[in-house]
């Protein structure tokens, strides 16, 4: 592939003469170049201008690109730098350093901001907030820090991750911050606000919602009853949970509510009255 890269920026195969020539070929280099199945060496034809320059990497690129992708793609999943260090030295054999891998993942980057301040040029009628805490490396120390997400889902049922942003997620000051964020970049026509019940987030739904129906998450809502309830019980309680979560109706959902609690109401009373 290489030779017949060469040929085609000369204009002329080895030793052939042609008024199409562009040039003349100048021997071959060793270049080492790390890929998947671990790390190649490549005799890379050389050009007596110096201009020729593979396509399969680009000038100075050490690592096929699907690699440095992939050791992305596990930083973005949540691998540390230090273990995608180690799975590359096993599958590769060859050692990438923690602090290596913290500057290719820098690429993200700008396209990640780029994702994340997009206009939001769809309605959302329903958007689900909630908060990821997150461990940072800052001044050299490892903290949590809280990262604020939104997932819309639009008219055509279709989930979205709106956006992000880091702050405290437990005061209104925030998550009045991150509305705003939304609704400037095109949030807006909002019927139903799902999230959990902290003090603050409520109170910025009904500031910046007006008019939109608010919702406790299910999740966190379960839970909550769940942490109160006995450990032998947890298992029972939250099938039942479960069957009551998927009620059709209103009525079926009171029905089957009214046994939950009198069949719990003595085993867990703790439970039960968060559920009340």
């Amino acid at each position: 592939m290489l030779e017949a890269e060469v040929t085609e920026a000369l204009g002329a195969k080895p030793y052939e003469r042609t008024e199409e020539r562009r040039g003349y070929r100048n021997g071959y280099k060793p270049r080492s170049m790390t890929t998947r199945v671990g790390r190649l060496t490549l005799s890379v034809p050389q050009v007596r201008d110096g201009k020729f320059s593979p396509e399969l990497f680009s000038r100075f690129q050490r690592s096929e690109q699907a690699l440095i992708l992939a050791l992305m793609e596990m930083v973005v999943n949540g691998v540390s730098t230090r273990k995608v260090a180690k799975i590359t030295e096993e599958l590769c054999g060859t050692e990438f350093s923690k602090s290596t891998v913290s500057e290719l993942c820098k690429k993200l980057d700008p396209m990640v901001r780029e994702w994340n301040e997009r206009t939001l040029t769809e309605e959302y009628p329903f958007v689900m907030v909630d908060a990821m805490v997150l461990r940072v490396r800052k001044g050299g120390q490892v903290r949590p820090q809280s990262a604020l997400i939104a997932i819309g889902v639009n008219i055509r049922g279709y989930r979205e991750v709106l956006g992000f942003l880091i702050g405290d997620s437990e005061t209104y000051a925030s998550w009045s911050d991150f509305f705003s964020w939304l609704k400037r970049r095109g949030l807006r026509r909002v019927d139903v606000v799902v999230s959990d019940q902290h003090s603050g987030l409520v109170k910025a739904v009904e500031t910046h919602f007006q008019g939109a129906m608010w919702q406790r998450c299910q999740t966190h809502f379960t839970r909550n009853i769940l942490d109160a309830c006995p450990k032998q019980l947890q298992e029972e309680l939250l099938s039942q949970l479960r069957v009551l979560w998927a009620a059709p109706d209103v009525t079926t959902a009171r029905e089957i509510l009214k046994r939950v609690l009198d069949s719990f109401g003595d085993r867990a009373p703790k439970a039960m009255t968060i559920l009340e």
